[in-house]
């Protein structure tokens, strides 16, 4: 395992996790691999796009599950899609192969929008 460069506290300080619900969920229409989340973040809704789809193929189960999002990163186009954030989830298994996908979790309801950390 690849443990990436050692950051100081002020760097991880930067970083805004919170939880957030999936209202809707959908494959990407021009991307195999992705999946398009709207989510509810408490105080505003937006969109993901995440690299899940393989691991999770009926993305309408993901509707009223809380997932962890860093919630401040920086907007980008995912094959004409615009993804606003990023979700927290552990990849089983390694390079070359991974095996499974789990999408990191609050572990009871909090509100959408609890900070993480």
């Amino acid at each position: 395992m690849d443990i990436k460069p050692t950051i100081n506290i002020e760097d991880f300080a930067k970083i805004d996790l919170r939880v957030a619900t999936i209202i809707a969920a959908e494959p990407h229409p021009n991307a195999d691999r992705l999946v398009k989340l709207q989510i509810d973040l408490g105080s505003e809704k937006r969109q993901i796009c995440a690299g899940i789809r393989k691991y999770h193929p009926d993305p309408a189960a993901l509707v009223g599950r809380q997932i962890i999002i860093v919630a401040n990163l920086a907007p980008r186009m995912m094959r004409g899609e615009e993804s606003n954030g990023m979700l927290l989830a552990a990849s089983v298994g390694g390079v070359p192969e991974i095996t499974d996908v789990v999408l990191l979790q609050p572990g009871k309801e909090v509100p959408a929008g609890s900070t993480v950390g």
